[in-house]
């Protein structure tokens, strides 16, 4: 039998990690790598891995033909609504699944555990049929914001839910005693502990709500509405596509949410690992 010293024991986990890190962030290079390919090299034999000569002029040609920054703005605005109606919503009955226990409390949980594992394709058909009834479809972002919001709902109270538990108990009862009501406690005292596991989890359902598509094709027609999700597809027509375009339009969207959670991701594995001795 073979035993690893400790030193040889990290250094056979950085190299998976290395593994690991390399396996998941291929796709991201191989975007911006195709991004600056020419159309021959895109389907060149073997692939190329980088660029023989740097097409730099395809990020020119897509922010002056593809209307970007407009898509940019929807999406910005979409995802803000949409963190902005889950932390309104979520973080009270975050902080009920926490604080109380009932059987009710325990269904109500579950609940929210199944909605989780919901995928937005099964929920898209009923939520246009009811927005279509109430005539929402009028305000197609808002619809498109109600209806992503509901799907980010369970995954931001499960986060919160943990944040909320780290709060001592003893802080709001002594906040009661001194005259405070329940709701006072919560915004002077229980809100402001739990912070970063709300700010951390804010974060990540913006990171979603920038990326979402499934129901902003469905509730969206007006083109001048739709975020950059959909605005990418324009690039694929029926008997041309051009990756390069569709690569640089991707890099050009998704580089800033990169660059904001490579700054702040301690931030964001403190704020995940916050509850996780409750």
């Amino acid at each position: 039998m073979i035993t690893l010293s400790t030193t040889n024991k990290h250094r056979l986990f950085f190299v998976i990690a290395l593994l690991a890190a390399g396996f998941y962030l291929f796709p991201l290079f191989w975007m911006y790598s195709t991004s600056l390919k020419s159309n021959s090299s895109i389907f060149a034999v073997p692939p190329e891995l980088f660029p023989g000569s740097p097409q730099w002029q395809t990020y020119v040609e897509v922010w002056q033909e593809s209307d970007i920054v407009r898509y940019l703005k929807n999406s910005i605005i979409i995802a803000s609504g949409v963190t902005f109606v889950t932390v309104l919503f979520g973080a009270g009955a975050s902080y009920v699944l926490a604080r109380y226990r009932s059987i009710w409390i325990d269904v109500a949980l579950f609940a929210v555990l199944m909605f989780q594992v919901l995928p937005p394709s099964l929920m898209v058909t009923p939520i246009f049929l009811g927005f279509s009834s109430i005539g929402l479809l009028e305000y197609p972002r808002i619809a498109t914001i109600l209806a992503f919001a509901a799907k980010t709902m369970p995954f931001f109270v499960i986060l919160c839910r943990a944040a909320f538990m780290t709060v001592p108990r003893e802080l709001e009862e002594a906040a009661l005693v001194d005259g405070n009501s329940r709701v006072g406690a919560f915004v002077m005292i229980v809100l402001p502990l739990a912070r970063n596991g709300i700010l951390v989890a804010a974060l990540l359902i913006f990171m979603q709500g920038f990326g979402e598509y499934v129901y902003s094709t469905s509730l969206i027609s007006d083109n001048r509405l739709q975020p950059a999700s959909i605005g990418m597809t324009n690039y694929l027509e029926p008997n041309i596509v051009t990756w390069n375009s569709i690569m640089a339009f991707a890099a050009i969207y998704i580089t800033p949410i990169l660059a904001a959670f490579v700054l702040l991701q301690r931030h964001i594995v403190n704020g995940l690992t916050s509850g996780a001795l409750k």
